[in-house]
């Protein structure tokens, strides 16, 4: 018997909707949603506390009729906490918070706490499944295609819940929701197939298994949210088409419609770990979708989030209340970072602002004044007790080598053009520059000539360069630390277009002869309280690979306690962000080719994709403060 369940994702802030619209939303599309669980159920209704708050201010009769269909067993609740943000880039207490205030929210309002958890756009990481355990969740629902297409899973694997093992060594149930199942279901009822069609399809799939019919948005039948200009032409009736193939299915032999949590009942289940180096960060749907997408584009992604993790540390340092947790939750939600609408992005401008004269969050100090005269030679050498550096004047005071804590080898520094066999790779590869590259453009970067100056601050060392751009200068700053094996990175962009493009800084590129390439890991938290290990050896990783000519990265890192590490188990090496200045986003290359292995470590601060829309929240010259340390078998820090 081929175990058929749908649920619908209900979202009242979603990002193209105005605030006015929500009223039509609710009469148009969840109340005929209400309709079909009585007549068709059963299904599954999935709401964040906020969209469900925002419903009962507008018809408390909605909830009162979903409250019954629950209690009927018509309709089975399923949360996802109080407002929709992407848990692999927030902090976990963030997380923490979210989902349990969106649990006091379902309690309040329907008397029930819910079992299943739907992954927030489905932006997936083995550090969130210790979050929903200790949330009371009983298991998750995620896509199928995205992890199975980095694994080498059997196919029948997609039609079986399982158990996906969690960063904590914990383990949750998965129930697979499937991208090309909900898609057809879409297809149908906007009148692109016909019911034949889509029968066809779903009974290519029978057999004693489960399947997720749907999984996606309500508010796009009799609605048009006004996302894209290639949406359906909308067409009265949806609704009633919907209601027909919910009728069809329940009549079709070899078919059961049932509430999702049903399919878990022995059901066989192995544990899984669902992320891998090359995706550490499963999304949903197509490849355009990864974690970029809420991280360093939209309007001016970077900024709001470098503002919300402000405000984060205050709350976090100041034990706060829930209603600063619940506003924070807000402030973080995904939809503000992808199509909202000019007049919803000024009211989050307006929100923030207040935000920020209420919480009072610290700011960095400025960088130093560069001091000492104008340096003219090519290479500059610069040495502290545990960090000695090679720095390139003709290339923007790239770092050509460095070693710490007084080794003789250099660990990371520059790799000239012919250091490996492969034509893909034949450039010189450097550590601490910078480029933006833009459509149709030619690149802009900091590897050329610069104005360079060195000076002692006590007993670090201090080395300054100033690098004018097409775009305008850019300042960048460095210290060498005496007392640790560390290096700090202060780099100001005195810029008025930021456009749209990809920028990426900070890179730090391994020296192949400095590491056992065989032990090599990478380490990070991607919005999780543990520790996520990604062993290397193997794998060819390419997080800023280009999805396509509009959509410029294809994964990402977290970085969510502020920093990774890569390296094997005697020598290590730690990139640090200041992410309440700029919470940069992690990108790894790593692969394995002719001449040896190139791996390097890159942080993002813009991606171009199909949200972007520049329209800047801050002011002014935009500062990024990152730093690059060593841990060593002799080191402390």
């Amino acid at each position: 018997m081929l175990r058929c369940f749908a649920f619908f994702h209900l979202n009242l802030a979603y990002s193209s909707i105005e605030e006015e619209q929500r009223g039509e939303v609710i009469a148009k599309c969840y109340r005929p949603l209400l309709k079909l669980a009585a007549k068709h159920g059963p299904i599954g209704v999935e709401a964040s506390g906020f969209t469900l708050e925002e419903i009962a201010a507008r018809d408390p009769s909605w909830v009162a009729e979903l409250k019954r269909l629950i209690a009927a067993g018509r309709v089975e609740f399923i949360g996802c906490g109080y407002s929709q943000l992407i848990g692999p880039l927030v902090p976990w207490r963030v997380s923490q918070a979210n989902l349990r205030i969106g649990n006091d929210v379902y309690q309040r309002l329907l008397g029930t706490r819910p079992a299943l958890a739907l992954i927030n756009e489905q932006a997936y990481s083995g550090g969130l499944v210790g979050l929903y355990l200790d949330a009371g969740y009983r298991a998750i629902l995620m896509d199928w295609d995205n992890p199975a297409s980095h694994h080498d899973w059997p196919a029948e694997t997609g039609y079986h819940p399982q158990r996906a093992l969690g960063a904590d060594r914990r383990s949750i149930d998965v129930i697979w929701t499937n991208t090309v199942a909900f898609q057809k279901l879409q297809r149908y009822v906007h009148g692109d197939i016909q019911l034949y069609d889509y029968m066809t399809y779903l009974r290519g799939h029978r057999g004693d298994r489960s399947l997720c019919l749907y999984a996606s948005d309500a508010e796009i039948f009799d609605f048009r949210p006004g996302r894209y200009k290639t949406e359906e032409k909308l067409e009265a009736g949806e609704w009633t088409r919907m209601e027909r193939a919910f009728a069809r299915i329940g009549e079709e032999p070899g078919c059961e419609l049932v509430l999702p949590s049903k399919v878990l009942e022995g059901a066989p289940h192995q544990e899984l770990r669902l992320e891998t180096p090359p995706c550490p960060v499963p999304v949903k749907k197509q490849r355009k979708y990864n974690l970029s997408r809420w991280a360093v584009t939209g309007r001016d992604d970077l900024a709001i989030n470098a503002t919300c993790e402000s405000l984060y540390r205050v709350l976090a340092e100041n034990d706060a209340e829930d209603w600063a947790w619940k506003e924070l939750c807000y402030l973080w939600s995904s939809d503000f970072r992808t199509h909202i609408t000019a007049r919803r992005w000024g009211a989050l401008d307006r929100r923030l602002r207040a935000a920020l004269v209420r919480w009072q969050p610290d700011k960095p100090p400025p960088p130093p004044a560069p001091q000492g005269p104008i340096l003219q030679p090519r290479f500059i050498e610069a040495a502290t007790p545990e960090v000695s550096v090679r720095l390139d004047r003709r290339r923007g005071l790239a770092l050509s080598s460095v070693r710490f804590d007084g080794q003789n080898a250099p660990l990371i520094g520059t790799l000239p053009l012919g250091t490996f066999d492969d034509i893909a790779l034949q450039a010189d590869w450097y550590t601490g520059n910078w480029v933006l590259e833009a459509p149709g453009e030619h690149k802009v970067t900091d590897l050329e000539w610069c104005e360079a100056r060195l000076w002692n601050d006590g007993d670090d060392i201090m080395a300054f360069a100033r690098i004018d751009t097409p775009k305008g200068p850019v300042d960048k700053t460095m210290r060498f630390h005496a007392h640790e094996p560390r290096i700090d990175f202060d780099v100001s962009f005195h810029w008025d277009d930021w456009g749209k493009g990809s920028l990426r800084l900070g890179h730090v590129t391994l020296l192949p002869e400095a590491f056992d390439w065989r032990q090599l890991s990478l380490t990070t938290h991607n919005g999780g309280k543990e520790v996520e290990t990604f062993a290397l050896a193997g794998q060819e990783v390419d997080h800023g690979a280009p999805v396509s000519f509009l959509v410029s990265a294809s994964h990402g890192l977290g970085m969510t306690e502020g920093w990774a590490e890569i390296g094997d188990d005697k020598n290590r090496i730690r990139i640090s962000v200041d992410r309440a200045t700029a919470p940069l986003l992690g990108l790894l290359t790593h692969r394995r080719l002719k001449g040896g292995i190139f791996c390097q470590f890159a942080l993002s601060a813009l991606e171009l994709d199909d949200t972007r829309k520049p329209a800047p929240f801050a002011a002014g010259p935009r500062r990024f403060r990152f730093s690059v340390n060593a841990r060593l078998p002799s080191a402390t820090c």
